[in-house]
């Protein structure tokens, strides 16, 4: 792990374990100062520093964190594809304490496909609500036959256009991935932080 990522990942341990820089630096045998500067991005860390770090925070903050990250980081973005959690969820979980960029481009892909979800069950459920309704009204003599075929194809087409908008982010982020580019996704909410 490469500054900025890794001042950031001390920082956010540090606060997780309730250190203070100076608590750190004591633990550490360092000089609060040099984790001052190694938390604001300014220093590599020597290699007696990083391993001090590492055993104190309990986590690995190795050069690499992890071998093949951007292989994990692309396979993470393109589960997106899928509409399913559960991938995202599992490589998320397995990976996430092992690199920084990892625990946070999870926690983006799992906040995006929460919401997409969330988005699939909500017009999955209005289609199931109109179809019998419709077929009733239908079969009462109420309704006709283009009137249904029309709430079918109204409550079908998001369900359709949140898929290909799903698979498009998925691909586009792991693109920008693999070119060292920050991932986004529009329209997710932050259920996890």
């Amino acid at each position: 792990m490469k500054q900025p990522e890794l001042g950031l990942k001390v920082a956010q341990l540090r606060a997780e374990k309730g250190f203070t820089q100076e608590e750190l630096a004591e633990f550490c045998e360092v000089t609060a100062r040099t984790i001052q500067r190694i938390e604001a991005g300014e220093v590599e860390p020597r290699p007696f520093t990083r391993n001090s770090l590492s055993n104190v925070l309990e986590f690995d903050l190795g050069k690499d964190g992890l071998s093949s990250e951007r292989f994990w980081l692309a396979a993470l973005h393109l589960s997106c594809v899928f509409c399913v959690v559960i991938i995202p969820l599992l490589i998320w979980s397995w990976l996430k304490d092992r690199s920084y960029q990892m625990d946070q481009h999870g926690r983006q892909v799992l906040n995006f496909q929460i919401t997409m979800t969330i988005a699939l069950f909500a017009f999955g459920g209005c289609l199931l609500i109109s179809l019998p309704a419709g077929l009733i009204a239908l079969e009462q003599g109420v309704g006709n036959i283009t009137l249904l075929s029309t709430a079918a194809l109204v409550c079908s087409l998001p369900l359709i256009l949140i898929g290909f908008f799903a698979a498009f982010q998925g691909v586009i982020n792991a693109v920008r991935t693999l070119n060292d580019q920050p991932a986004r996704y529009p329209l997710s909410i932050q259920f996890i932080r």
